[in-house]
């Protein structure tokens, strides 16, 4: 879906201040697009009904839940046929520690960021859930050192 043409530089304020602050009060956010709070209100509702707006979410200290390491893991399947990679894709879906499932182009077909307690924790993981994935060929692993950059969201633009 691309930015539908519509956007202003007042949908675009919303929408950046949101991404930053999904907690902002509609008063605020009205101040900082130069609105009145109902016009704005409504705005935002207008982003969530075009899908835009796709949802609220809290972000999470990992280390303060237990989550010790992040690992990326590069997949490959046996089968590149499309029932093979939504039958992995429906596997990966439902394992809590895989945060992201990105399908590539070339060589690997898979890149999975995942989460776990420790690395006895990722070695069960790695060896019950993901190596032993339907149609699964290899999976390399990385294991996070430093992040130096966790940006959520996109960037928003302004024409």
């Amino acid at each position: 879906m691309s930015a539908p043409s519509s956007l202003d530089p007042i949908d675009r304020t919303i929408l950046a201040a949101l991404q930053a602050e999904g907690r902002i009060t509609n008063v605020e956010l009205a101040r900082r697009a130069g609105l009145t709070a109902p016009p704005c209100l409504r705005r935002v509702r207008t982003l969530e009904e075009e899908g835009v707006i796709e949802g609220y979410h809290a972000r999470l200290n990992p280390r303060a839940l237990g989550y010790g390491i992040t690992v990326f893991a590069l997949v490959s399947l046996r089968s590149q046929a499309e029932v093979d990679l939504r039958t992995f894709e429906a596997h990966v879906a439902q394992l809590p520690e895989v945060r992201e499932c990105h399908m590539l182009n070339g060589e690997i077909d898979f890149i999975l960021k995942i989460v776990a307690h420790d690395l006895q924790a990722f070695q069960l993981f790695l060896t019950s859930h993901l190596t032993t994935a339907p149609h699964v060929a290899s999976v390399k692993t990385s294991l996070t050192i430093r992040t130096s950059k966790d940006e959520p969201g996109i960037p928003v633009d302004f024409p």
